[in-house]
């Protein structure tokens, strides 16, 4: 696809897809009380809807990375779209917790082929000179739909019941169905089928050992509060034993899904180490600004809504500069700025007090957004720009599985660190039974998690710099 329009109409279908994807996420974290309400399910089961789409995306991103590279980007890109969409409706014909879980399951995999194989789309037609500006845009993309996913699903949650939000997406995402196979997936063929074409030989041992690290990772990162505890000591050691045995099975695969050889070269190891990074130390803050606003501050649910879009907006506004940036002078400086920004956002966050005006918290969340719009993308496009095009996808896939890896580390470190802070704090308090005279505990305990996370912000931006 040489014309600028098949570019731009490309461009449009992976921003779409990105669009919907983000946007689906903030709208089931909004209905999720409505939802426990609806089924009568516990809190812990409620979460596990979200957890379980999380799971699901994480365990399979590297799976539609080699599939995406044997069988055509566009073919998986559209077949993804395809498979969210019928989640989605079966989301909204869900009756009970089961089949709530299943559809949910769908649209996770149509998530996971969308997100493993739309970074590579953009780069097989764009030139590269133009491939950080491109990536930008698609910043813009994922900004947009974490914006409008809660207030849309606050809209529609006040109207109707909690399944009209799996509809909102049918509508475009049929009209991109259209478009994709009609307009674009013809044009992209024919690069495709200059491709030599290799055997195909799927790698079972090796996929196996893949779904049960990430599996038993998870678990162990969710039982942190009883990390010295026997069975969390013996899930260590397994993990470490599939991790060994998964390198070995790799090394001698025909067909591996996870080319070891790739994770041996800096260029490669740094950018996927970092991207878990700057992910965990965004949700640390995602998740624990928002108790901060509602017990410090004693903000309205709606007030916080509104102090935390200042991380997206950011991301909004910075994210094609960022992209333009990288196309003119590299990744190496952006990528370590941008991990220098998060981390003086975080020592800014950690001096946060009970009179911190709005204002103070709205300029630091921001600063956090600009660190990672200068980050994310030069990231991105400097390890893609650097692969050959057999790995491409599989490399796409990786790096969205270290974001989503950061993502739930983030979340359960902060969790786990702020939990433990505050009850050291307040004499074995704990934070359900919060009263205002566990104010100033409360500001230590996040005070400290926040200094922790700057730091592994700045170990981030140290190895950044060092990327080849």
């Amino acid at each position: 696809m040489q014309s600028n329009t098949g570019r731009w109409l490309v461009l449009v279908m992976v921003m779409t897809g990105v669009f919907l994807s983000t946007m689906d996420s903030g709208m089931i974290n909004v209905a999720l009380p409505t939802i426990m309400r609806s089924l009568g399910l516990s809190l812990e089961y409620a979460e596990f809807i979200v957890t379980f789409y999380l799971l699901t995306i994480t365990v399979t991103l590297v799976f539609w990375g080699g599939f995406a590279d044997r069988l055509g980007r566009g073919n998986i890109y559209l077949t993804g779209m395809l498979v969210f969409s019928v989640g989605s409706l079966a989301c909204y014909f869900s009756s009970s917790y089961q089949s709530l879980l299943a559809s949910r399951f769908l649209q996770a995999l149509g998530a996971s082929m969308m997100m493993s194989s739309g970074p590579v789309l953009i780069k097989m037609v764009f030139p590269a000179d133009h491939l950080g500006r491109s990536l930008g845009l698609v910043g813009i993309a994922t900004a947009s739909g974490l914006l409008a996913g809660p207030f849309i699903s606050g809209l529609l949650l006040s109207m109707f019941s909690w399944r009209e939000i799996f509809l909102v997406s049918l509508p475009v995402s049929i009209m991109v169905l259209f478009v994709g196979r009609f307009f674009i997936l013809p044009r992209l063929s024919q690069p495709d089928a200059k491709q030599p074409m290799r055997p195909f030989v799927f790698d079972w041992r090796g996929s196996c050992c893949w779904v049960a690290m990430v599996v038993l990772g998870m678990v162990i990162f969710h039982r942190l509060d009883r990390f010295l505890s026997f069975a969390n000591i013996l899930s260590l050691v397994l993990f470490a034993g599939l991790v060994v045995a998964f390198i070995r099975i790799e090394k001698n695969a025909e067909s591996p899904i996870l080319p070891i050889g790739l994770l041996r070269k800096r260029f490669y190891w740094v950018a996927v180490l970092t991207a878990a990074i700057s992910f965990a130390t965004l949700f640390t803050v995602l998740v624990l600004v928002p108790f901060y606003l509602g017990y410090v501050i004693q903000l309205p649910v709606a007030q916080i809504g509104r102090v935390m879009m200042a991380v997206p907006a950011t991301l909004i506004l910075l994210s094609p500069l960022s992209g333009w940036l990288y196309d003119k002078i590299g990744a190496r400086f952006l990528t370590t700025a941008g991990l220098g920004l998060c981390c003086l956002a975080l020592i800014g966050l950690a001096a946060l007090s009970a009179d911190s005006s709005i204002a103070e918290i709205t300029v630091k969340l921001a600063l956090l957004g600009a660190g990672q719009s200068v980050f994310l993308t030069p990231n991105s496009a400097s390890v893609l720009s650097q692969v050959g095009e057999e790995h491409a996808g599989i490399t796409a896939g990786i790096l969205a599985t270290a974001r989503n890896f950061g993502m739930v580390a983030g979340a359960t470190l902060a969790a786990a660190l702020f939990s433990w802070w505050f009850t050291f704090y307040s004499g074995g308090g704990h934070l359900a039974d919060y009263t205002q005279n566990d104010r100033n505990a409360f500001i230590l305990a996040l005070k400290t998690t926040f200094l922790i996370s700057a730091c592994f912000a700045l170990l981030g931006g140290i190895f950044s710099a060092r990327r080849g």
